[in-house]
């Protein structure tokens, strides 16, 4: 595994990527991304505690690095083409964060929507309480998930609802 910090407008980000797999001669997918509210020595310490024996390799994450400066600059960006180690689609949390990563920049669904979505029309408390676990918000967008009735809803990332607020913000979806 391998981790990088990187600075974006709204602060340092980190990453993480899994174990290379025979198809890519760098890391694997992403396994976490930690959205901007450390600053980047003590994130570089927290990802390097929480990843022993990983090595610290920021230029692996130079194409997440570019998009979340983008993004926090107010740019429209999409994330479908940074790969990601994602739990098995067969599983209710891996159907949710991959229904999650289809909902376009700009625009905003309901817990109940994705619930529908998955196939477990009256899951919507148990959608929340998958994206409540994202290892990667910003790539699965789970910021765009609010209350049906148009309530901001939860987030569980760093920065919590001031930072979804701002990220929706950004992308003029409130």
């Amino acid at each position: 595994m391998v981790y990088g910090v990187w600075t974006t407008a709204a602060g340092a980000m980190g990453g993480v990527r899994g174990p290379a797999r025979l198809s890519s001669p760098k890391s694997g997918g992403l396994v976490r991304i930690v959205l901007p509210h450390y600053i980047a020595s003590d994130l570089k310490d927290l990802l390097a505690f929480e990843h022993p024996g990983s090595a610290e390799k920021s230029d692996e994450f130079a194409d997440i690095a570019e998009k979340s400066r983008a993004y926090f600059n107010g740019q429209a960006v999409g994330f479908d083409d940074i790969a990601c180690d994602l739990p098995s689609e067969k599983t209710f949390t891996g159907k949710v964060l991959r229904a999650c990563r289809g909902i376009p920049y700009g625009q905003t669904r309901s817990y109940s929507w994705l619930a529908g979505a998955v196939g477990k029309p009256t899951g919507a408390r148990a959608v929340a309480a998958a994206l409540g676990r994202n290892p990667l918000p910003l790539v699965i967008p789970c910021h765009r998930v609010i209350h049906a009735g148009g309530a901001i809803g939860g987030f569980s990332a760093s920065g919590g609802i001031e930072l979804k607020r701002r990220m929706l913000t950004i992308e003029k979806a409130l």
